[in-house]
């Protein structure tokens, strides 16, 4: 006898179906999807006990006659192709063709359909794969489908469903994604009787985001046409200190994707800006010809695959990077206190106006306060640095602005807060920076710019230092030797825990040398032993800048105050500085009128 069998009609049923139902929310896409394709404008999906007991899906759309709606739930059925050819260019959501009969074959189903034009509808009960009954009903022009006991018959599947409340969860998930995908369409969720989502349709996507996500100015637009695409969407402003991750969408002529070379573009436009490591929120739309890509490569239709993938990646990360280059500083907002009645209050800061530099320009040269510098050297600042000595930063041999940066007007600075933020000025209001973190940034990127034509400039030691680290510091820093070259540091092993140390970069003090390859080498131990030579160069080039920038409580002149701005505005990513930390916080024109009630 034969090892090899031909499965029973419903056993192969339950088999295809586990490729495309995972959970109720599989079952909850693929019958919105279905909707949307029938040209539905106003969807409501109702579930019970996070759709494990049943999911409910109805739609306005164009309905179907009788004969169309018994072909519906049988295999290999499809109102989505015709023709090999529409396999190269499929332009709807629904197509994989197995959806409905997948579904029926796992559940209690229930199709109700009219068609536009017809006096009655269609009813069909189907338990397992099996029909029940096809009657003939009376029901609104639209389809309804009702999913009930997902995997009832498939026991071993429906425990490995999650709790209630997390499969309710996924059903949100989804519904959200497809709601922004699809603004013009009205979208309501209930779950137990509890409504969840309600968007009426919208005019923009923006309108649509706002219905969802609420008001979100910590997310900047994104528009981009380039090489055949047309990218669009909503993307984490640099600046933005909340959460590391965020929810990232990803359409692809308007279907929810995963894909692995956009994840990356997405992870590597942000890593040009910081070395913080974020998983930031995205809502990307990308739309493109229909036969650049393949959607037919995953059962779920999760997955593409890209004609040129290192195209796709490409526009991607150049698109995210322009956008970040134009990011704005947050925005502060007064909440004005309200005083008791009866009780004087004196605001003291104490220290505010000690050791301070108040300069602007409508006072003479010859009256302003001059900064008391006697214990500068004992703040840490580089008093005799080149920064110091000539009113400017550090000159890194090389270094070019930055082309395409934001247009940032020039601000006046006013003077300093605490010898640590300079207060400035502008058309648009007031703005303060803090003086270590915007160097920070305009010196990482004079040194990484340096670095794309050969290597900073180095000084060699008279007496070499020798550096007391832990053994795995020891390796960390001998790993990574010729990357730190590049950067100036001469560096050979001196026994089992000590570096010597013959070399430093010149616009680093030899002290600061010494602190920055302690901090060099905790940095680059938590760098994956894989990670890529650009990645490693990043992080030398962010705690080298650290490290040479002029520190906190560190009084600075008007020049120097000006001299940082003016740099800070030729940067391309000038809101965070390269450990992602915010550059300025700003308080608007607009925040400032409404609080003295002038509008």
């Amino acid at each position: 006898m034969g090892k090899i069998n031909r499965l029973p009609t419903g056993l192969a049923n339950q088999i295809a179906a586990g490729e495309v139902v995972e959970r109720p929310a599989s079952v909850v896409k693929e019958l919105v999807e279905n909707a949307i394709d029938a040209g539905a404008r106003r969807l409501a999906i109702h579930v019970e006990l996070g759709g494990k007991k049943q999911v409910r899906v109805e739609d306005d759309g164009e309905g179907m006659e009788p004969e169309d709606a018994r072909l519906a739930i049988e295999r290999h059925a499809t109102s989505k192709i015709r023709r090999m050819e529409d396999l190269a260019a499929i332009l709807t959501l629904g197509f994989r063709g197995e959806a409905l009969p997948s579904i029926a074959s796992v559940s209690h189903f229930v199709l109700r359909t009219r068609a536009k034009g017809q006096q009655s509808g269609t009813e069909i009960r189907v338990n397992g794969g099996a029909i029940a009954s096809i009657v003939e009903i009376g029901v609104a022009q639209g389809t309804v489908v009702e999913v009930n006991d997902v995997f009832y018959n498939l026991p071993a599947r429906r425990k490995f469903l999650k709790s209630d409340a997390a499969e309710s969860a996924q059903v949100s998930r989804i519904v959200t994604q497809l709601a922004l995908a699809y603004p013009e369409v009205g979208f309501t969720l209930t779950s137990a009787g509890r409504m969840v989502l309600q968007c009426p349709p919208a005019l923009s996507r923006r309108d649509r985001l706002y219905q969802v996500y609420g008001e979100r100015s910590d997310l900047m637009e994104l528009r981009k046409d380039a090489g055949g695409m047309k990218l669009t969407g909503f993307i984490a402003a640099l600046a933005e200190q909340g959460p590391t991750r965020g929810p990232q969408n990803v359409f692809i002529n308007r279907r929810i994707v995963k894909d692995r070379t956009i994840a990356h573009a997405i992870i590597d436009s942000y890593s040009q800006a910081s070395i913080k490591e974020r998983s930031p929120e995205v809502h990307l739309f990308i739309e493109m010809p229909p036969d650049a890509l393949d959607v037919n490569v995953h059962p779920t239709k999760a997955e593409v695959r890209f004609r040129d993938q290192s195209l796709v990646h490409e526009v991607v990360r150049r698109a995210l990077m322009e956008a970040l280059g134009q990011s704005g500083a947050p925005q502060l907002q007064l909440r004005p206190e309200h005083m008791v009645q009866g009780q004087p209050h004196t605001a003291t800061l104490p220290g505010v106006l000690s050791g301070g530099a108040y300069p602007n320009r409508w006072m003479p040269e010859t009256v302003r306060l001059k900064p008391d510098t006697t214990d500068a050297s004992e703040a840490g600042a580089p008093v005799e640095s080149d920064f110091s000595r000539s009113g400017n930063a550090p000159v890194v041999s090389g270094f070019s602005r930055t082309v395409g940066t934001p247009d940032i007007k020039p601000m006046i600075p006013l003077g300093q807060f605490r010898d640590t933020f300079i207060i400035a000025v502008d058309d648009e209001g007031v703005a303060i920076i803090d003086q270590h973190v915007a160097h920070e940034r305009v010196l990482f990127e004079r040194v990484m710019e340096t670095l794309t034509a050969g290597r900073l400039e180095s000084q060699r030691l008279l007496v070499p230092i020798l550096l007391d680290v832990a053994p795995s510091a020891h390796e960390v820093l001998l790993a990574r030797a010729g990357e730190l070259e590049r950067f100036g540091f001469e560096i050979e092993s001196f026994g089992n825990a000590t570096i010597n140390v013959t070399a430093v970069p010149a616009l680093l003090k030899t002290e600061d040398s010494s602190k920055a390859l302690l901090a060099l080498a905790d940095d680059l131990e938590g760098l994956d032993r894989g990670a890529q030579v650009q990645d490693a160069l990043q992080r030398i080039a962010a705690t080298t800048a650290c490290h040479a920038a002029v520190k906190a409580n560190y009084p600075l002149t008007y020049e120097k105050m000006t001299h940082i701005l003016d740099e800070l505005r030729a940067t391309a990513y000038s809101t965070v500085c390269p450990h992602g930390r915010p550059v300025m916080l700003r308080l608007t024109r607009r925040e400032i009128e409404k609080n003295f009630e002038r509008i």
